[in-house]
C-alpha cells in the first residue's frame, strides 16, 4: 500500500517519466495538452477509469449520468477518476464542481480527463487537483455519455487501467502500470537522490560533464 500523500511531496512527473523510459515504458506520459487547473497542485492516486462517447440527444426517460454517478459513488480513498473522452475535444465536458465535491466526500484525490472541465473557479477554491484537456461551460448532457467504467481506456494517448497509478504536476501527467509501481517508485527515489547530489555539485562550480560522468543523470 502506497502513502500517496507522502509520495506526492517527494516525487515529480519528469523523474517518473525518465525511470519508465529506462525500463522501456516510453508511452506513459499523457499528451501535453492535458494541463492542471491549478499549477501548484500535485496529484497521485489509483486510477478509476471511465470511457465517454459522443451523443447528440437525450432519450426520453434516460439518465444521462448513470455511469458517472455509479463511478463517483464507488470511489475509495486514494482513487482518481480518469475520464477518457477522445480528446482534445470541444464538446465533451465530463467534470465540474459537483463531481469534485462528491469525489472529495468519498476520499478521491484528483481527476484526470482529456475532455473539458467547467466550474474552474469553484474547483480551485476546493483545492482539488484536476487535470484537463480544456476549459469550457458545456454540460455533457446531450453531447456525451459515459458508456463504460473500470475498463481499459486510452486517455490523452496513454493506456490506463483501473488500479494503475496516476501522477500529475505542472509538467504533465504520467501513468505507472500497477504491476511495476513498486519498482518504478523505488527507482525514482534513487534517481532523485542522484539528482540532488548533482545539483549540489553544480552549484559548487563543478563542470556539467564531470558531474554527469560521476552520477549519470541530467
Amino acid at each position: 500500500m502506497f502513502d500517496f500523500n507522502q509520495l506526492s511531496t517527494q516525487l515529480y512527473c519528469a523523474v517518473l517519466s525518465d525511470v519508465m523510459d529506462d525500463l522501456g515504458l516510453m508511452e506513459q506520459a499523457m499528451r501535453p495538452f492535458v494541463r492542471p487547473v491549478d499549477d501548484a497542485r500535485v496529484l497521485m492516486g489509483r486510477a478509476r477509469t471511465g470511457l465517454f462517447a459522443d451523443v447528440y440527444a437525450v432519450q426520453e426517460g434516460e439518465n444521462p449520468y448513470k455511469y458517472e454517478i455509479e463511478l463517483l459513488d464507488d470511489l475509495k480513498p486514494g482513487d482518481v477518476p480518469v475520464l477518457a473522452c477522445g480528446g482534445p475535444t470541444d464538446r465533451i465536458a465530463p467534470w465540474g464542481e459537483l463531481l469534485t465535491t462528491a469525489a472529495i466526500a468519498r476520499g478521491g484525490v484528483g481527476c484526470v480527463t482529456d475532455g473539458l472541465v467547467r466550474d474552474v473557479r469553484l474547483i480551485k477554491r476546493l483545492g482539488f487537483p484536476v487535470f484537463h484537456g480544456g476549459i469550457g461551460p458545456l454540460d455533457s448532457r446531450g453531447r456525451a455519455r459515459m458508456i463504460e467504467r473500470d475498463t481499459p481506456v486510452k486517455c490523452a494517448g496513454v493506456k490506463v487501467r483501473t488500479g494503475d497509478i496516476v501522477f500529475g504536476d505542472i509538467d504533465g501527467v504520467v501513468v505507472i502500470p500497477q504491476e511495476r509501481a513498486l519498482e518504478i517508485i523505488e527507482r525514482a527515489e534513487r534517481k532523485i537522490t542522484s539528482e540532488n547530489r548533482s545539483r549540489d555539485e553544480l552549484q559548487q562550480g563543478r563542470l556539467l560533464g564531470e558531474v554527469y560522468a560521476k552520477h549519470g543523470v541530467l
